[in-house]
């Protein structure tokens, strides 16, 4: 556990930054235990209410156990932690976690069709021409990351109508990792991910109330997204 002094010492944004670096990347490994808050203050070049407010932090994510008065050890993040950690874990030592955006890919494919099957099910009479403003915006633009960012957009508003707050929760921590990696592999993306008339095809299915047909071309949208992205993502491996 490499510990670097922080330069500004009321922030205990820095502390928290660097524990959860090394729980992330196994440094810190599941049941080791921290050094004392005291120690960790005098490590860092904090202040005590620092390093609390950065353990407390740390205790939140699901990183790090804190028991009043004993020692505070690591937990298995992978048991213990949420989505809101996916930003975190998709880039390590600035390049992205390949294994990490294929799960995230994998669990898109699962749900993003059930989330269409749902807001074809529930949605209210003003989806239409929320839609219609998405399939606007995915007409007529050039630019392949503002393209990605506006089929987001589009995915927002569907799973508004989904009715669903587990699938919304899901959705932010989803939308948040994917938009961290789409600088680095959007302008990669082949033209074919360009499918206006796919989301144009996927809007009428949810609108006409056909929940069916919304999952099946839903799926078939987001399989060949995934394989594009991951294309890309060979690509830009291999340069």
């Amino acid at each position: 556990m490499a510990l670097q002094p922080v330069t500004r010492r009321s922030v205990p944004e820095q502390v928290f930054e660097q524990i959860a670096a090394d729980v992330l990347s196994g440094e810190l490994q599941p049941g080791e235990a921290l050094p004392s808050e005291r120690r960790l203050a005098e490590l860092l070049g904090v202040s005590r209410p620092a390093v609390r407010e950065a353990l407390k932090r740390l205790s939140a994510a699901g990183l790090v156990e804190v028991r009043q008065g004993d020692v505070t050890t690591v937990r298995d993040f992978r048991h213990c932690a949420g989505l809101d950690l996916l930003p975190r874990l998709l880039f390590r030592h600035g390049e992205l976690d390949v294994s990490v955006v294929r799960s995230m890919l994998e669990a898109r494919l699962r749900n993003g069709p059930k989330v269409a099957e749902l807001a074809a099910e529930r949605h209210g009479p003003e989806l239409a021409e929320i839609l219609e403003d998405s399939l606007r915006a995915l007409a007529s633009e050039e630019d392949p990351i503002e393209w990605q960012r506006h089929t987001l957009k589009f995915w927002d508003h569907v799973v508004d109508s989904a009715g669903s707050i587990v699938y919304r929760l899901m959705y932010n921590a989803f939308r948040a990792a994917y938009e961290s990696a789409l600088a680095a592999v959007a302008t990669r993306m082949t033209a074919e991910v360009k499918r206006p008339d796919a989301y144009r095809k996927l809007a009428d299915a949810i609108c006409s109330g056909d929940p069916a047909a919304a999952r099946q071309v839903a799926q078939d949208l987001l399989d060949l997204s995934n394989m594009t992205f991951m294309a890309a993502l060979d690509t830009r491996g291999s340069r």
